[in-house]
């Protein structure tokens, strides 16, 4: 029995109480030209299949049969008159040059959406890291980006090599992320696993992410975001920010509502970071879980960073205006790569408000003695078990 035929009876099978998924219709990509082995560009076949589906009154589901398929720069985009799935079960793989400098994939306004099958996104990034380490190349493709999705889904996928980011999340709701593997070598640069932006309800669990940026940066607009049983390393942790930059909306920048939970990192630059830059720019972060977590050899296993500058120069006398507040931190264990290993350096002209921590249990890994706490412009308290020793008193 053909495959396609096996995934027709599959997804009958799956919504036989659902009126509207039993129609349901498979746009095959080499039924539109497209052509696998990794030497033909396939735009134009993947794009067909897709406005085809896309005026299916059901559920469409694009599907990427098993082989290689090259692929230039693409925009799949909405409305679209039902569900749309696109069932990746072959491997994508960038041209050499991208003919769109800061996307390679692009899902747009589409709600009603999953992206599944187990295949792989093959970003190529090797080819073009050298140019972005030596100053020549200032923007370089996103390799999956979704804007103004609504409903939607992404589980089983690969990506591999991302020339910039791997997933960035842009305008959307109720989205749910699970069951995939983001990589990339410690030394790329810029490759981020997943950047939330302007975003609701974004949902990441039982996913594993090495690259060489953050794992997850949680940036400007975002609100209700939920990461659970996430893998994280090598990279630079799980990032709020960096706010106060260059990202600001109406001068103002706005991280809201946060859980981090049942999650570990290893061998990771930083852990669970907030990061600001020392701006005149106005904004808050607040709202903020992280409970359950497993820190394996992490240089800075708990950062406040408020005077977040990666490139100089920078003004040392200014001080940020992103009010920190309502973070607690819970069950935090395991080993610091640095002395340090709690940071709370916040703002002097807005001070962190009600930050808490409670149960933590970091053992520093060097010499020089045991773990130690840095804190300045904090107010907080701590709770239970406190190593290194809390900067705060015991509620």
């Amino acid at each position: 029995m053909g495959f396609t035929r096996i995934l027709f009876l599959t997804l009958l099978f799956v919504c036989a109480a659902d009126v509207q998924c039993q129609n349901v219709k498979i746009f095959n990509v080499k039924k539109y030209g497209a052509i696998p082995g990794g030497k033909t560009e396939n735009s134009k076949g993947f794009l067909e299949a897709w406005k085809n589906a896309c005026q299916w009154k059901g559920k469409a589901v694009v599907l990427v049969p098993a082989g290689t398929y090259l692929l230039d720069s693409v925009k799949f985009e909405g409305e679209c008159k039902g569900y749309m799935i696109f069932k990746l079960k072959g491997n994508v793989m960038a041209v050499s040059k991208l003919k769109d400098i800061d996307r390679w994939i692009t899902f747009k306004y589409v709600n009603g959406f999953t992206l599944a099958g187990r295949g792989t996104f093959d970003g190529q990034g090797h080819k073009v890291w050298p140019c972005k380490k030596n100053g020549k190349c200032q923007t370089l493709p996103i390799s999956l980006r979704f804007e103004f999705i609504k409903n939607g889904n992404l589980q089983n996928i690969r990506s591999i090599n991302s020339q910039n980011a791997h997933v960035s999340i842009i305008a959307s709701s109720n989205l749910n992320i699970s069951n995939i593997k983001l990589s990339a070598p410690q030394d790329s640069p810029n490759t981020d696993g997943i950047k939330i932006s302007s975003s609701e309800e974004i949902r990441i669990t039982r996913t594993t992410i090495s690259t060489g940026d953050d794992c997850v940066a949680i940036l400007n607009g975002s609100k209700k975001t939920h990461i659970s049983q996430v893998s994280c390393g090598p990279g630079h942790g799980i990032s709020v920010g960096s706010m106060g930059g260059n990202t600001v909306i109406n001068n103002k920048d706005i991280v809201v509502g946060l859980t981090v939970k049942n999650s570990t990192f290893t061998n990771t630059s930083n852990g669970l970071r907030i990061k600001t830059w020392a701006s005149p720019y106005q904004g808050l972060a607040s709202g903020f879980t992280y409970e359950d977590i497993i820190m394996n050899n992490v240089e800075n296993p708990i950062i406040i960073d408020q005077q977040y500058c990666p490139n100089s120069p920078c003004n040392a006398k200014s001080a940020s205006r992103i009010q920190i507040r309502d973070i607690t931190f819970s069950n935090i264990r395991g080993t610091s790569r640095s002395k340090a290993a709690v940071t709370l350096s916040c703002s002097s002209v807005v001070p962190c408000k009600n930050i808490v921590l409670k149960d933590i249990k970091l053992v520093y890994t060097g010499n020089g003695g045991p773990a130690s706490s840095i804190c300045s412009n904090v107010h907080g308290y701590s709770y239970g078990v406190q190593n290194p020793p809390s900067c705060f008193r015991s509620a």
